[in-house]
C-alpha cells in the first residue's frame, strides 16, 4: 500500500499545477491520471495564452486573472511560450457598439489594447480579409500545452512530487465522513492497490462530476465540446481574434509551423472528442470573415476537446457558463478533506493551483507560502550544452530539441548521440525528432505507446502525420528490451488510428492524396490489417 499526504486526481494543467505547488511547499503528493498527462483538454486547445481580451466585456474577473497569469507564465515558462501578441479585428457584421464597450473594459481590466489603422494591420498580417474595419494589438501569446505540462511535472519531481499515469480511480474511501485514501487500478497491468492519504483533490476537468459521484456527491460540471482545425502553415504570425461577443471559429493561433482555428461549443459527454466534416465546413465559413482565402489553405487535421465548465446554475450551458474557476470544499457536503476544482482556463492554471493549495495547506497545518510564480519551470540551457547540441543535431533541430527536452534530458540525448552516432538519425523529419530522443523518452515509466512518445517529442505531428515516422520509430523500438514495445502490430494500429481520427473529417485535396500513400505503405506493403492472400 502506498502512503502520501495528498492525492490529486487528474493530470491536466490544473492537476500538475497543484502537484508542483504542494511539492514546493514540502507536502508529500501523488498525482494519478487515467491516461497520459495532457491527454484530455489541456492539450486539445488552441495553444493560446490568453491576454484576457476575449472575456473583457462579459467576465472581468476572468479577464484580470488571465492578464496577470499571462505575464507570469511568459517568465517562468518561457521555453513553452512564443510571444506572438494578439490582434483583435472587427468585421462588417460585428457590432461597433461592442467594440466601444470592449475598449472601455480592456482599460478597466489593465489590458493594453492599442488601436492601429487597417493599413498597419494588413502590413502586419497580409492574409487578413480586406473588408475588416478596425484592429487592436494586445499582449496575447502562443503556448505549447504538452511542453508546459511536462516541464511543470519535472519541476514538481525535483521537490519529491510523484506521478502515476494510466491509473484509474475506482473508489474514494472515508471513515466517519473523513477521507482516508483512494483505490486505483493500473490500466495496463490490471493491478489494483490502495493509496492511503489525508486529503484528496479532484482536478479531473470534464470528469470532475464522475469523480464526485464516487464519493456520493454531485458537482455541476457541464462539458462543452470544441472542435479545432490545424492548418499546414502559419496563416498569421500573431494570434488573431474576431472583435465580437465570444462565438465559434473566431480565433486563429500560430503554433510552431502551423495555425490552429477554433472553436465550436457543443454540449457533450466528458470523453467525446469526435469531429464531423459538417463542423469543419461550418467553422471555415465563419473563419472566412477573418481570412478570405481560408478554403485555399491546406488542413493538416482536426481535433476536439471538452471544456470543463462549471456553473451553480444547472441550466447554464456552453458559452453562458463562466470561464472563471471555483473550488468546492466538500466538508460542507459531509466529507472532510476532499476538494473539487472546477472551470478555469489553461492560462490560469498556476493561479488556480495556488488558491487551492492555500486552502489545503491551511487545513493540513502547513505554513509554507506559494513560490510557483517566483521559480522557473526549468533551467535555461547552458551555452556549453547548446554548443554540443549544435554539433550533433541538424542545424535547424538543436533549438527545437533543447526546448522539448530541457537541460537534463538534452544532455542524456547528446551523450547517446556522441557515443552512438547512428542515433542522430531523424525518425521524424517533419518535427526533427532523432532516434536518440525516441529511445530516451521510451525508457521513462510514463511511456507505454508511440503516442506517449509523440506527446513528449511531437513525433508524427507534422505534415506527413506519421506516414513515415511510424514505421521508423516502431522499427527502432522493436529492437529495444522494453516489454511494451514487443507487440508491434498493436503499436502501429494505436498510433496510426489516432492520426486517422483527426484526418478522416478532412479527406479532400492534398490530404486525400496523402492518406492514399499512407494506406499503400501500411495496408498494402506491410499488410497491417492482416488480409490473407486469395
Amino acid at each position: 500500500m502506498l502512503k502520501t499526504t495528498v492525492v490529486i486526481i487528474g493530470g491536466g494543467s490544473t492537476g500538475v499545477g497543484i502537484l508542483r505547488d504542494l511539492s514546493m511547499r514540502g507536502v508529500d503528493t501523488i498525482l494519478i491520471e487515467q491516461d497520459d498527462l495532457g491527454y484530455w483538454t489541456s492539450s486539445r486547445f488552441h495553444g493560446l495564452l490568453h491576454s484576457g481580451g476575449r472575456y473583457a466585456v462579459k467576465d472581468k474577473e476572468a479577464t484580470i486573472e488571465c492578464i496577470k497569469e499571462n505575464t507570469i507564465l511568459r517568465r517562468i515558462g518561457k521555453h513553452c511560450v512564443e510571444a506572438t501578441e494578439s490582434l483583435f479585428v472587427r468585421a462588417p457584421e460585428d457590432s461597433e457598439e461592442f467594440e466601444q464597450e470592449w475598449v472601455k473594459s480592456c482599460k478597466e481590466c489593465g489590458i493594453s489594447a492599442i488601436p492601429i489603422t487597417m493599413q498597419e494591420a494588413f502590413k502586419l498580417e497580409p492574409n487578413l480579409n480586406r473588408s475588416l474595419l478596425s484592429a487592436y494589438r494586445c499582449p496575447g501569446a502562443a503556448v505549447d500545452g504538452f511542453r508546459l505540462l511536462w516541464q511543470t511535472v519535472d519541476s514538481a519531481k525535483r521537490y519529491g512530487g510523484r506521478v502515476m499515469t494510466y491509473t484509474r480511480l475506482t473508489a474514494i474511501e472515508t471513515v466517519n465522513g473523513v477521507v482516508v485514501g483512494v483505490r486505483v487500478k493500473d490500466r495496463w497491468t490490471g493491478k489494483e492497490e490502495k493509496i492511503a492519504c489525508d486529503y484528496v483533490i479532484s482536478a479531473a476537468g470534464s470528469f470532475t462530476g464522475e469523480v464526485a459521484n464516487l464519493a456520493g456527491l454531485s458537482v455541476n460540471v457541464k462539458p462543452s465540446k470544441g472542435t479545432l482545425i490545424a492548418f499546414n502553415h502559419r496563416i498569421c504570425n500573431r494570434v488573431v481574434h474576431r472583435l465580437h461577443k465570444s462565438s465559434d471559429a473566431d480565433i486563429f493561433v500560430p503554433h510552431g509551423s502551423i495555425t490552429i482555428l477554433g472553436t465550436s461549443s457543443i454540449d457533450s459527454a466528458p470523453d467525446d472528442t469526435s469531429t464531423e466534416t459538417s463542423e469543419v465546413i461550418s467553422m471555415l465559413e465563419i473563419g472566412k470573415a477573418t481570412f478570405e482565402d481560408i478554403y485555399n489553405y491546406r488542413i493538416l487535421r482536426v481535433f476536439a476537446e471538452t471544456r470543463p465548465l462549471y456553473s451553480a446554475d444547472p441550466n447554464a450551458k456552453g458559452r453562458s457558463a463562466s470561464r472563471g474557476f471555483v473550488t468546492l470544499d466538500h466538508q460542507y457536503d459531509g466529507i472532510k478533506n476532499f476538494m473539487s476544482v472546477c472551470g478555469g482556463k489553461f492560462t490560469t492554471y498556476r493561479l488556480m493551483a495556488e488558491k487551492v493549495c492555500d486552502i489545503v495547506c491551511s487545513q493540513l497545518g502547513v505554513n509554507a507560502k506559494c513560490r510557483t510564480a517566483e521559480e522557473n519551470l526549468v533551467e535555461d540551457i547552458s551555452p556549453d550544452l547548446m554548443t554540443r547540441a549544435k554539433k550533433v543535431f541538424p542545424s535547424y533541430g538543436a533549438e527545437l530539441a533543447a526546448s522539448r527536452l530541457g537541460n537534463e534530458k538534452l544532455e542524456k540525448v547528446i551523450d547517446k548521440i556522441e557515443q552512438n552516432p547512428e542515433t542522430k538519425e531523424l525518425i521524424c523529419e517533419c518535427e526533427n525528432v532523432t532516434k536518440a530522443e525516441v529511445e530516451e523518452i521510451s525508457k521513462e515509466e510514463t511511456s507505454h505507446t508511440v503516442s506517449d512518445i509523440r506527446r513528449r517529442t511531437r513525433l508524427g505531428m507534422g505534415t506527413c502525420q506519421g506516414t513515415f515516422c511510424a514505421y521508423r520509430s516502431i522499427g527502432a523500438l522493436s529492437k529495444s528490451s522494453l516489454p511494451w514495445a514487443k507487440d508491434t502490430t498493436f503499436l502501429f494500429k494505436e498510433f496510426l488510428e489516432t492520426r486517422w481520427k483527426g484526418i478522416r473529417p478532412v479527406l479532400w485535396g492534398n490530404m486525400l492524396r496523402d492518406i492514399e500513400l499512407t494506406r499503400a505503405i501500411y495496408d498494402v506493403s506491410l499488410n497491417l490489417n492482416g488480409v490473407e492472400k486469395q
